[in-house]
């Protein structure tokens, strides 16, 4: 053990003083000085992937489940390149991360002299897919650059932040600061909107007899503040990655349920929408063309959001819940219609009810997936058709830390991220669902979960293909599944080879059980659900502008 203190211990300590306990990645020949340094300590667990992507979508279920920052460390080059998916898919879930990268020697960066793992224009691409990303210039400025990208990474809206720290710095030897004795994680405070605001959203809310509102991500956590305008009888609705801010099973709340019939025409009905921390995404509302309640307020911390999908009629800049909360004591009774919260309630069942009617042998899929995953498991979703139809709209999410999927659509993800969300949960049971397709795109990582003794079951829907991409090639393409039928994996030899439980079904009425017994299972657990076996699955919705007419 060597006396001499480097840059790569000085991010190993930093990282502990933002109350990181765990990391994520994969050792090599320009992140060892870091890597070292995290081993030497031996005070944050360190998650060896079996690639840089799985590895940052590892780091960023892990923070959506664990609150914590999610941190992933790659090596320089191809290695940075490896994690662009997972730095694109933290940012369109807001992710709080921290991307360490190393990066070949000062002298080299951008000279172009072919020295191993040198990209000519790495922080470009970095850019391109964080909310920022910074190089260290000297060992002197390691300590504030990093400070600066957890700061910006944890500020609202929050994303994942890269750092590339050259190889020849994170090996310098540097004075220990004394600032890391009494370094923080920062807590960046909340954007308080300006009273005036706050007052017209008030008066407009006072004149509405039918108010709803609308929470997306920015508003997850703002439970207490939704809690308040609710009891005053105004009934939420959220995004996909809104949900859980409150319990779905309320009857106040309808859950992420737009694009159901009855929910639109209860919408329909609506004198004012407030929207708290919501995009109001392209991908949920059908490209922008399901017409939304008028007149409509927007709450948000990013300014640029006026605007940018539907208008508004009033934009309040600041954070959700502390607008929520200066609402509710500003506003004082309202004048709801005594019929309304009977109709959200009778909505959301009789939606519900149809909806999961035309699933035939798939109906009660939803609730024994429910009845199995334990109060506040998490509940995490490849993109498959089982996802994109009842895992958003019929499934009910009890808490914001318990829904986890790839919110940018990608297809692949979700078996890394089931292992960091299990990694996260606090000794919560996590199901991971994914189609075989998706499944196959990540496989190597069921090392890492049997390595760490991931407490997830795997549930793996085989359909043998892209399921979800051939129901579009029906709809518009004349039924041709031009490269939509790779062959899929033995998943009992998987299971097998990984010493994983291991359980196929062909027929929905065995899930509860099969699933159960995986949940309970300590680690890892695979079950395998035959869908040639229980029979087709029903006609995946292509929303506009994409379906034909």
């Amino acid at each position: 053990m060597t006396d001499r203190y480097i840059v790569g211990d000085l991010v190993a300590e930093f990282l502990q003083r933002m109350d990181v306990s765990t990391v994520f990645g994969i050792v090599s020949v320009h992140n060892i000085p870091m890597l070292d340094a995290i081993g030497r300590r031996n005070a944050i667990r360190f998650i060896t992937a079996r690639g840089e992507y799985g590895g940052g979508h590892m780091a960023d279920a892990y923070a959506r489940s664990s609150g914590e920052l999610g941190v992933l460390v790659t090596s320089t080059g191809p290695g940075a390149a490896n994690a662009v998916p997972a730095l694109v898919e933290a940012q369109f879930a807001g992710t709080p991360m921290l991307h360490l990268t190393g990066q070949t020697a000062t002298s080299d960066i951008d000279q172009q002299r072919g020295p191993v793992h040198d990209v000519p224009g790495q922080t470009a691409m970095l850019e391109a897919v964080s909310k920022a990303a910074f190089r260290v210039r000297s060992a002197e400025t390691a300590l504030g650059t990093l400070l600066k990208a957890v700061t910006l990474a944890l500020t609202a809206p929050m994303g994942p932040v890269s750092v590339e720290i050259p190889i020849d710095i994170q090996r310098s030897a540097i004075p220990r600061p004394e600032t890391l004795d009494h370094l923080v994680r920062p807590a960046p405070a909340p954007v308080e909107p300006d009273a005036g605001s706050v007052a017209a959203l008030a008066d407009r809310l006072r004149a509405a007899a039918r108010p709803m509102l609308w929470v997306g991500n920015g508003a997850k956590f703002a439970e207490p503040a939704i809690r308040r305008l609710m009891a005053m009888g105004v009934p939420v609705i959220t995004s996909w990655n809104g949900r859980g801010a409150v319990r779905e099973d309320d009857d106040m709340s309808l859950g992420a349920t737009l694009q159901l019939p009855e929910t639109q025409t209860v919408l329909a009905t609506v004198d004012l929408l407030i929207v708290a921390g919501c995009r109001l995404r392209g991908h949920e509302t059908g490209d922008l063309s399901i017409p939304l309640p008028e007149p409509r307020v927007q709450i948000d911390v990013d300014p640029a959001a006026n605007g940018r999908t539907y208008g508004c009629d009033l934009f309040v800049h600041g954070d959700a819940g502390l607008t929520l909360n200066l609402l509710a004591d500003t506003v004082g009774p309202l004048r709801i219609d005594p019929a309304f919260a009977g109709e959200i309630a009778t909505a959301k069942s009789a939606g519900r009810a149809a909806y999961l009617a035309k699933f035939g042998p798939y109906t009660e899929m939803a609730s024994a997936v429910r009845a199995a995953l334990p109060e506040h498991g998490r509940f995490v979703r490849d993109v498959t058709l089982a996802h994109s139809t009842w895992g958003h709209r019929a499934f009910d999410v009890h808490g914001p830390r318990e829904n986890i999927y790839p919110v940018g659509a990608a297809i692949g993800p979700g078996l890394a991220m089931g292992i960091g969300a299990a990694l996260g949960a606090g000794g919560r049971k996590t199901v991971c669902m994914s189609g075989d397709g998706g499944f196959a795109m990540n496989i190597a990582e069921l090392w890492t979960a049997a390595d760490e003794r991931a407490d997830v079951a795997f549930l793996v829907m085989n359909d043998q293909g892209f399921g979800v991409i051939k129901h579009i090639q029906d709809a518009l393409y004349e039924g041709r599944h031009h490269f939509a039928d790779p062959t899929p994996a033995d998943f009992e030899a998987l299971a097998k080879s990984t010493r994983m439980p291991y359980r196929r079904i062909d027929t929905i009425d065995d899930l509860e059980d099969a699933l159960g017994a995986a949940i309970a299972h300590d680690g890892p657990a695979m079950v395998e659900v035959d869908m040639a076996k229980i029979g087709p699955y029903p006609r995946y919705y292509v929303p506009p502008p994409y379906a034909k007419g």
